[in-house]
């Protein structure tokens, strides 16, 4: 550390489309929802995270929710630098008598466009970055579960996200073939609506669709330990009254399969393009999951019954794209895959 290091701060950015995580001294400091509240008279920011979360589906006319990301690409320019700005004030309690320049590693999607690459970057420099360096999340994820991505040996992540999810066969510290696919986490929960809608006549939004997903969720109809039934309250389409119907994991399970099954064609996919000698070393070493969406239960046991591969998800899968992107940012000039 230098003389004037107070001077840089050193922030690695995990930009999800459900949630945005930030690493600051090899700590997570910051771990919000991607969403802002923004007064549509003003069109200024009232509220970012979970503040903002707290407000989705039940503002009013003057306050509109918006999550700035889709598809785990910037959707909304302006809100998206807005959100990074506040995020990054919210590391710091105090206010420093002079602001540091920033220094940050952001991860993005493999699949990612250069236009969409674009809107990261100048996002992160409108919101104060003197230096932004771009990772692709299924790297960030190999790093962060611990695999030696520089070694000559082949290993396949699968990072579900909010937006995406992401298929890479890593080797050498650098992707082989990848496969970036828009099935995720959002499309789960507007699954578990429309099932709700067709087959309970009951109109539910995002937040208790969420909810359903993380209490009841499960990718396969045979668990072990199954959650128990979840009492739900909605809207009746028909007489437009709240009303409560309990809903089971086969319930969730049966309304998933159809995304599911679309990752599965994915992994299959990423596994066909896969070198031979690659291929050999993912025999031995099998599948590691990272990311929100591998905590659906059985999915993992889905994904090893449909390639005959075991299995590894990542422990705290939520945030080993922010920590290996944090372990990137102290080697911020020694890894090749950083993107300039």
């Amino acid at each position: 550390m230098g003389l004037f290091s107070f001077l840089t701060k050193e922030i690695a950015i995990d930009l999800g489309t459900a949630n945005t995580v930030i690493i600051h001294n090899d700590k997570v400091v910051v771990e919000e929802p991607s969403i802002v509240a923004i007064d549509r008279l003003s069109g200024k920011i009232i509220a970012v995270g979970k503040k903002a979360m707290m407000m989705h589906g039940k503002t009013h006319e003057n306050i509109k929710t918006l999550r700035p990301l889709r598809d785990g690409v910037i959707a909304d320019f302006q809100a998206a630098e807005a959100m990074i700005r506040a995020m990054i004030k919210m590391i710091d309690t105090k206010k420093p008598l002079f602001p540091p320049s920033l220094k940050m590693v952001i991860c993005i999607p493999s699949g990612i466009t250069e236009v969409e690459e674009r809107a990261v970057r100048d996002s992160c420099e409108q919101a104060g970055a003197k230096e932004v360096r771009l990772i692709h999340e299924p790297m960030a994820a190999a790093i962060g579960i611990g695999i030696d991505v520089l070694e000559p040996s082949g290993n396949i992540i699968i990072d579900v996200g909010g937006g995406t999810t992401e298929i890479a066969v890593i080797a050498l510290g650098g992707i082989v073939c990848n496969k970036s696919i828009r099935i995720a986490g959002d499309d789960f929960n507007t699954d578990i609506m429309e099932y709700m809608r067709k087959q309970h006549n009951i109109l539910i939004g995002e937040r208790t669709a969420e909810k359903i997903k993380i209490e009841v969720g499960a990718a396969i109809t045979d668990i072990e330990n199954p959650p128990p039934d979840l009492p739900v309250h909605g809207r009746d389409m028909m007489t437009g009254i709240p009303k409560e119907i309990t809903v089971g994991y086969q319930e969730v399970a049966h309304s998933l399969d159809k995304s599911i099954s679309k990752i599965e064609a994915a992994v299959l996919n990423a596994l066909e393009m896969t070198p031979p000698e690659l291929a050999a070393d993912i025999f031995r070493t099998g599948i590691y999951m990272a990311g929100g969406g591998s905590l659906l239960r059985g999915l993992d046991k889905r994904i090893a019954l449909k390639t005959k591969l075991p299995v590894h998800v990542a422990e705290d899968p939520l945030r080993a794209v922010a920590r290996g992107t944090g372990i990137a940012l102290k080697n911020f000039d020694k890894f090749p895959f950083l993107i300039k």
